[in-house]
């Protein structure tokens, strides 16, 4: 029996490797041959022996989902506390400026009521010589005011807050002060040892404004005291009601 061949190639399993796949083997051997090598050096050094070579990698390492969410709890949990911080820190604010407001306030409405406050202008003195008393010692024929007892040198204070008007020589009155009043009426102080006071200037209750004294018309010393509706003589009012309806207790 004759058999063929195809051209030039033997036929079936005793084909004859071709030049690419030789080359492929000889370098597989090779490098699994090379391969064996080193693993058997490596594992037989006794360095390596003694202790387990750490796996080497390229990895990179990566952040898992939980360690993200830690991240953004913190920073929650850190913007939180700024946040509370910064509120604690408005409210002290807050609370410091409303009680010195308050503070204020009360200052205000104490000094309010300061300067609306009358006194005595003799303090712990009482009346000698009552309103409108009769007596041919006075030209009108009666006491147009109120005398207070007082040694001379007493210290003399204005009633209430005003500005001074007068300040000087007023004939039977000696040494006078006149002050209007802030609520437009008039106080006059008479006989005076000493004025403390020029007109223009103001003045506050219990203020000292002189000293009682004996000048002008008298008999002794002591405060000549004056409630009036104008600044002039004959306007006089009752310096004992007038007082008393500005809260005096006398």
């Amino acid at each position: 029996m004759a058999f063929t061949y195809a051209a030039g190639k033997p036929a079936g399993k005793h084909r004859r490797p071709s030049r690419m796949q030789r080359t492929s083997a000889r370098a597989a051997g090779v490098a699994a041959l090379t391969t064996t090598g080193v693993m058997a050096t490596v594992a037989s050094s006794p360095a390596f022996a003694a202790e387990p070579a750490p796996a080497q990698t390229a990895l990179i390492p990566v952040v898992t989902g939980d360690d993200v969410a830690d991240q953004i709890d913190n920073q929650v949990m850190a913007q939180k506390e700024a946040a509370f911080e910064e509120a604690a820190r408005e409210a002290a604010a807050k609370k410091a400026a409303e009680e010195r407001e308050a503070r204020a306030r009360a200052a205000r409405e104490a000094e309010r009521k300061r300067l609306n406050t009358f006194v005595m202008p003799i303090s712990g003195s009482y009346v000698s010589t009552g309103y409108q008393a009769s007596s041919s010692l006075w030209s009108s024929g009666s006491h147009t005011g109120v005398d207070f007892h007082a040694s001379s040198g007493t210290p003399v204070h204005a009633v209430g807050m005003g500005t001074v008007v007068e300040a000087g020589w007023g004939g039977a009155y000696g040494n006078q002060i006149v002050i209007k009043m802030n609520d437009g009426t008039y106080t006059q102080y008479g006989h005076l040892s000493s004025i403390g006071v020029s007109v223009g200037q103001q003045v506050t209750p219990g203020q000292q404004i002189g000293l009682s004294g004996a000048t002008g018309n008298v008999t002794g010393a002591h405060l000549h005291f004056e409630a009036r509706t104008t600044a002039e003589y004959g306007s006089d009012l009752d310096p004992v009601a007038y007082l008393r309806s500005h809260g005096v207790n006398l």
